[in-house]
């Protein structure tokens, strides 16, 4: 009995590569509802209150920063 690895045949490699195939075009469309998703949520964060508020904080450091600079 060997413990060498054997190559599978041409119908086992065939049938691997269809199944990932099949896997990579699952996991592209959930990449891209993970896109849409995550540009949705971007989206209704920057459109928020909490949102606003977070980006003239930032804007209001930044002046401070570049104040401190110069």
């Amino acid at each position: 009995m060997s413990n060498q690895p054997q190559i599978p045949d041409k119908a086992t490699i065939d049938r691997h590569v269809a199944t990932m195939r099949e896997l990579i075009k699952r996991m592209d469309k959930h990449i891209a509802d993970l896109d849409y998703i995550n540009a949705r949520l971007e989206e209704d964060f920057n459109n928020s209150v909490y949102g606003q508020y977070c980006k003239r904080r930032e804007e209001r450091l930044a002046a401070q920063k570049q104040a401190t600079l110069e």
